[in-house]
């Protein structure tokens, strides 16, 4: 019997991959507006989807290696594998669809979305921590 009270409902996991999945999404799409804002960049809304897709292609990967829905706001169980997804499959994909990847971008790219991807799960485990308390 106790194991039903400490187990969440189904619809509750499911809503937290999902409001999880789309801040990836979210964070993703602010690094490259932030990216091309910076660099003025024509083609606002088709750009910002033109420097992201690799990043989010990336993160998919890393969601699907890590199997993040399992646990999906644990930094290190998400977090850390869907940037690194997101950072070595989005500098991947760059190269071959002969887009910039210079040292720069890569220094940026991968404290960005570091502090992104992970720092939010950090944050929210965080609150819960104190909450407990």
């Amino acid at each position: 019997m106790d194991s039903l009270k400490t187990k969440p409902a189904p619809s509750v996991v499911a809503r937290t991959v999902i409001l999880a999945a789309a801040a990836d999404l979210i964070l993703i799409l602010a690094f490259a507006a932030i990216g091309r804002d910076a660099h003025h960049r024509e083609e606002p809304v088709l750009g910002v989807w033109l420097t992201a897709w690799p990043f989010l292609a990336g993160a998919a990967a890393g969601w699907m290696a890590a199997r993040a829905w399992r646990s999906p706001l644990s930094a290190v169980r998400a977090g850390v594998p869907v940037w690194l997804g997101s950072l070595i499959g989005g500098m991947v994909l760059r190269a071959l669809t002969a887009q910039t990847v210079v040292l720069p971008f890569i220094i940026v790219a991968t404290l960005a979305l570091a502090v992104f991807l992970v720092g939010y799960r950090l944050l929210l485990s965080g609150v819960a921590r104190l909450r407990r308390r």
